[in-house]
């Protein structure tokens, strides 16, 4: 039996398993980074309904006694309050957008557009990530 010559073998294998090594662990910080971009806006959607409940929109209409409050714009217009709240969506800057919309209950959202995922596989399905949380009136 001839001896085969096996140079150049074990970078053929490394090549192999690094391609896949390195898209599974691209993969899991593109996730990571999305679940965080997520929760971020989740607490930035918070803040505005705290910000909404205290200023005029909300309380002054409550102690009124009025119906409905009319809520509309930007509950933390300042980017220093949004970015106390929630200074990770800043990131590469980026700027997160907060607004309110209904009129019975109230929600508030927070988007970031301009995020893209990092990997080519999602496509654009998971690219500007909201989220929202409702401001009910308490009907007084």
């Amino acid at each position: 039996m001839k001896n085969l010559d096996q140079r150049g073998m074990a970078s053929l294998e490394f090549c192999a398993v690094a391609l896949m090594f390195f898209t599974v662990v691209f993969t899991i910080i593109d996730l990571a980074r999305y679940a965080i971009t997520v929760q971020s806006l989740r607490a930035l959607a918070e803040a505005g309904a705290r910000a909404a409940m205290i200023n005029d929109c909300y309380m002054n209409a409550a102690l009124k006694t009025v119906s409905a409050p009319n809520c509309s714009g930007d509950p933390l217009p300042s980017a220093t309050d949004k970015k106390t709240a929630a200074p990770f969506l800043f990131a590469g800057g980026l700027a997160p957008t907060l607004s309110i919309s209904g009129g019975g209950p109230y929600t508030i959202t927070a988007s970031l557009p301009g995020f893209t995922m990092i990997m080519p596989i999602w496509g654009s399905t998971l690219n500007s990530p909201s989220a929202a949380t409702k401001l009910p009136f308490p009907g007084v």
